[in-house]
């Protein structure tokens, strides 16, 4: 059985998602506190995380920031705040998803089911053999295929599960634009519940750790008006 681990600090909430949870098949423990629900989070063995924002001794932003240091579990936000700007934050520090309050049960529950899908087939995608040789090479970063290591300047940089499958789709086909729905389809997947507009975070988010000035991207480069492509003349397929 699956586990979801909620924190939340809104009791009536937080027991109204385990229900619904719980009645779709998953097993779920709810924590009140950030500092407790950190702990739990870092020591349990979670499939998935449903994260509230404000909650008591630490917030939510800084429990998935923390969280993702470790694991890459599915985390899915959960907030009654709706400004773009939490959200953009949220996506930022590391979370999958997010939905804001009040939404009902049922639309909590499909993006949990979503959400895991999605983690499932990435890891039944790259659980097959692995062949030391197959890597995408580009004027100092290195792409591990196999592994899911990225190397920038012979250092090792920290992906996620989504940052790692948005960057080798683009860096796989080099040179060819995007648009941002057409990335979102194929990374997140048709199942996945959500705005196009995570394409772009999670771009962000792949130049700070990638690029040595984020704000000129040798890498993974906008065209405007279109989408994003990978730098055409820098990169090989080494099998």
């Amino acid at each position: 059985m699956r586990s979801i681990l909620i924190i939340e600090d809104d009791r009536p909430v937080a027991e109204l998602e385990r229900d619904y949870l719980e009645a779709a098949g998953y097993h779920a423990e709810i924590c009140e506190n950030g500092m407790d629900g950190l702990r739990m989070a870092e020591e349990g063995k979670y499939d998935l995380l449903i994260l509230d924002i404000t909650l008591p001794g630490i917030s939510g932003f800084e429990i998935c920031r923390a969280v993702r240091k470790t694991k890459d579990i599915p985390i899915l936000m959960v907030s009654a705040r709706k400004e773009s700007m939490d959200v953009v934050r949220g996506l930022g520090v590391g979370a999958d998803d997010y939905i804001t309050k009040p939404f009902q049960p049922s639309e909590l529950t499909a993006r949990v089911q979503a959400n895991l899908r999605m983690y499932d087939r990435l890891v039944r995608k790259f659980s097959g053999a692995v062949e030391p040789g197959d890597t995408i090479e580009a004027e100092g970063i290195v792409i591990h295929v196999p592994f899911r290591e990225v190397q920038v300047q012979g250092k090792t940089v920290l992906l996620t599960n989504r940052e790692f499958d948005l960057l080798l789709f683009l860096a796989s086909s080099p040179g060819v634009v995007f648009s941002k729905e057409t990335l979102y389809e194929h990374v997140w997947g048709m199942e996945a519940v959500g705005d196009p507009a995570t394409v772009t975070v999670h771009v962000n988010r792949l130049r700070e750790k990638l690029e040595e000035d984020p704000s000129k991207p040798r890498y993974i480069q906008t065209v405007w008006g279109t989408g994003y492509r990978f730098r055409k003349e820098s990169s090989a397929f080494m099998a």
